[in-house]
C-alpha cells in the first residue's frame, strides 16, 4: 500500500523548477513548493520577486522556511525508491494509441512517464528510475512524455533547440548563432513561448467578441423579422378592411393583394434565415477555433506550442457583419396601387386608403436645403435655401460641373443611398415645374433627358392643366384638381418613388421596380416664367402635423 500511494504521488515531490526531487524543500506564501536553492536563485535573478508557478508578486522577499512535512515525505519517497526499484512496474499500462510509449520497453511497450532532452529517449516509470537516483543522470532535463523526440534537437550540431530565432521564426540551439544565425535576433524558447501565449490570448479575446458580436446580430435580424411581421399584419388588416368591403368581382383583387404582402414577408423571413444560419456557420467554426487556442493555450509543451502558433494566431477570416442588417419591407403603396385598378366604384375606398397612407410616409420626413453649386444661372434662391425661382436675367456664374447649364435646374444639399424619406413643395400659383429625385451621377449638361433610364424619376406639370409622368413612354396623368403642395416619398431598397396631392390626399403617380445605384438627390425645377404666368416660387415647406 505504501508503494502504491508513492507511484500515485511521485509528481508531488518533483521542484518544478529543476523539475527533480525536492532537496530542502520551502513553501511560498501561495503554498507551492520549491527546492529552496531553486527559488532563491529563481529571485536572485528574476525581481520582483514572484512565484514561478502561479506568478503571485510578493513585494515583500518572503522568508522560506523548510517545510520539514514535506521533507519527510521526500525522505521516505527516497527510502522506498531506492530499498523496492520495481514498486512501479505493479500499476502501470501499456501505452495506447495516441500516447507516448517507453522507448527502452522491448515487450509491451509501457506509458512513458518522462521525456529525457539528453539522453532523447521517453521512459516508463521503472525506466526513469535511474534519472531520479543517479547523480550524473539526475542533472538530465526531463520534460512530459513527447514523440519524436530527435526533431528538438538542431539536426546540425546536434543540440537541443532551446532558443528561437526572431529574425527567421524559428527554433535553434546554443550554436545556430555563431554562423548560420549570426547577427540575428533570438531569445530563449520559453521567453518566446509567454510573448506567443500573449498575442494568442488576444486572439482568443478577439474570437470571443466575434462569437458576442454575432450572437448580438442574430437577436438584432430576429427583432427585425418581429417587426416586419408586425408591419405585414397591420398592412394586411387594413387591405383586408378595405376589400372585404366590396363586391364579389373584387375578390381576386383582394387576394393578389394578400399575396403580394405575403410574398414580401416570405422573402425578408428567408433573408433572415439565410443571414441566422450564416451567422450560426460562423459561430461554430469560431468556437472550434476558441476550443484549438484554449488547448493550446494550456499546453506545457513550449515546442508544441510555438509550432502551433502561426496555425491559430489569427481569427478565422470572415464577413463583417455591421452593416448587414434586415429592413422590414416597404408597404406603402400597396393598397393604393391595388385599390386604384378597380374603377371609379372604389372612389371613396382610395381617399381613404391613400389618407392613412400618406400619414405613414409623411413620418419619414427629411429637412432639405437648395444647393446653389447646382443651380442653373437663371434660377433665385431664398436665404434660408427653401425657395427658388426663375428670372429671365442670368447670374454670371462659374460653370461647376455639379451646376445645371442648360435647363433651370437644382438640387437639394442632401443625398439619400438607403432608407425611406420624405418631403414636400409648394407649387402654388405655378402654371409649369418638375419635381422628383435624380442620380447623383446624372448630365447636367446640355439638353436633358427626364427618364428613369437617364437617372431621372420626374412628374412635371406643363401648359398651366397637364400632368406628365416622365416614365419611358410618357405617362399622362389624371388630375382632377390641381395640388397646390406635392408629396415625394422615397423607399430606397424597394425601389419606389411616389407622388402625392397632399391636399386631396391623393395618389399621384409612383414609379416602381426601380433601380438606384448611386445615391438621390431630390430634384426642382420651376421652369421659366413663361411671361409672368410662371413666377411663383417652388417652395420646400415643412409637413402639417395637424
Amino acid at each position: 500500500m505504501a508503494a502504491a500511494s508513492c507511484v500515485r504521488s511521485e509528481d508531488q515531490f518533483l521542484c518544478s523548477i529543476c523539475l527533480d526531487v525536492f532537496t530542502d524543500p520551502v513553501s511560498t506564501p501561495c503554498g507551492h513548493n520549491f527546492c529552496k536553492t531553486c527559488i532563491s536563485e529563481h529571485w536572485r535573478v528574476n525581481v520582483p520577486y514572484k512565484c514561478p508557478m502561479c506568478n503571485e508578486e510578493f513585494y515583500i522577499k518572503p522568508q522560506l522556511k523548510i517545510n520539514t512535512f514535506i521533507k519527510e515525505m521526500v525522505a521516505q519517497f527516497r527510502l522506498e525508491v531506492q530499498h523496492e526499484p520495481n514498486i512501479y512496474s505493479s500499476d502501470q499500462q501499456a501505452a495506447k494509441p495516441g500516447e507516448v510509449p517507453c522507448d527502452v520497453c522491448t515487450e509491451t511497450k509501457l506509458k512513458a512517464q518522462k521525456s529525457c532532452l539528453v539522453c532523447l529517449i521517453s521512459y516508463c516509470r521503472t525506466h526513469l528510475e535511474p534519472h531520479l537516483i543517479v547523480p550524473g543522470l539526475k542533472r538530465h532535463q526531463l520534460i512530459p512524455p513527447v514523440e519524436n523526440l530527435e526533431d528538438r534537437m538542431c539536426r546540425k550540431h546536434d543540440k537541443p533547440l532551446e532558443l528561437f530565432c526572431k529574425t527567421d521564426h524559428t527554433c535553434i540551439c546554443v550554436l545556430c548563432p555563431v554562423l548560420d544565425h549570426k547577427n540575428h535576433e533570438f531569445v530563449p524558447l520559453k521567453d518566446e513561448h509567454e510573448e506567443q501565449k500573449a498575442e494568442l490570448k488576444k486572439t482568443e479575446a478577439k474570437i470571443h467578441q466575434m462569437i458576442q458580436e454575432r450572437q448580438l446580430k442574430i437577436q438584432e435580424i430576429q427583432r427585425s423579422v418581429e417587426l416586419s411581421n408586425n408591419a405585414a399584419d397591420r398592412e394586411t388588416a387594413e387591405g383586408v378592411e378595405v376589400f372585404t368591403a366590396l363586391i364579389d368581382s373584387v375578390q381576386r383583387s383582394l387576394n393578389q393583394f394578400k399575396e403580394k404582402i405575403q410574398e414580401k414577408q416570405r422573402t425578408t423571413e428567408k433573408q433572415a434565415e439565410g443571414f441566422v444560419k450564416e451567422l450560426k456557420q460562423e459561430i461554430c467554426e469560431l468556437k472550434k477555433r476558441s476550443t484549438e487556442v484554449e488547448q493550446l493555450l494550456d499546453s506545457k509543451d513550449h515546442f508544441h506550442f510555438v509550432q502551433r502558433f502561426t496555425c491559430v494566431k489569427a481569427a478565422p477570416s470572415m464577413r463583417t457583419w455591421t452593416k448587414v442588417s434586415i429592413r422590414p419591407p416597404s408597404y406603402e403603396g400597396t393598397v393604393v396601387r391595388a385599390v386604384s385598378q378597380l374603377e371609379n366604384k372604389l372612389t371613396e375606398d382610395m381617399k381613404t386608403v391613400v389618407e392613412a397612407e400618406l400619414k405613414r410616409v409623411q413620418q419619414y420626413e427629411v429637412d432639405l436645403t437648395l444647393d446653389p453649386d447646382t443651380a442653373h444661372p437663371g434660377l433665385i434662391l431664398s436665404d434660408d435655401g427653401k425657395q427658388v425661382h426663375y428670372r429671365d436675367k442670368w447670374k454670371n456664374l462659374p460653370d461647376k460641373p455639379q451646376r445645371f447649364s442648360f435647363w433651370p435646374c437644382i438640387l437639394a444639399k442632401q443625398s439619400f443611398s438607403s432608407g425611406r424619406f420624405y418631403y414636400e413643395v409648394q407649387v402654388k400659383g405655378k402654371t409649369q415645374w418638375y419635381l422628383g429625385v435624380v442620380r447623383k451621377s446624372i448630365n447636367r449638361k446640355g439638353r436633358l433627358t427626364l427618364r428613369p433610364q437617364s437617372g431621372y424619376w420626374t412628374i412635371c406639370l406643363t401648359n398651366g392643366n397637364l400632368y406628365i409622368a416622365c416614365a419611358d413612354p410618357l405617362v399622362r396623368l389624371s388630375v382632377k384638381s390641381g395640388p397646390q403642395k406635392v408629396g415625394v416619398f422615397v423607399d430606397y431598397e424597394e425601389g419606389l418613388v411616389s407622388f402625392y396631392d397632399v391636399g386631396s390626399s391623393v395618389l399621384i403617380y409612383s414609379f416602381t421596380g426601380c433601380c438606384f445605384n448611386d445615391k438621390l438627390l431630390p430634384f426642382f425645377s420651376p421652369r421659366t416664367c413663361d411671361g409672368g404666368k410662371n413666377s411663383a416660387p417652388l417652395i420646400i415647406t415643412p409637413v402639417d402635423t395637424e
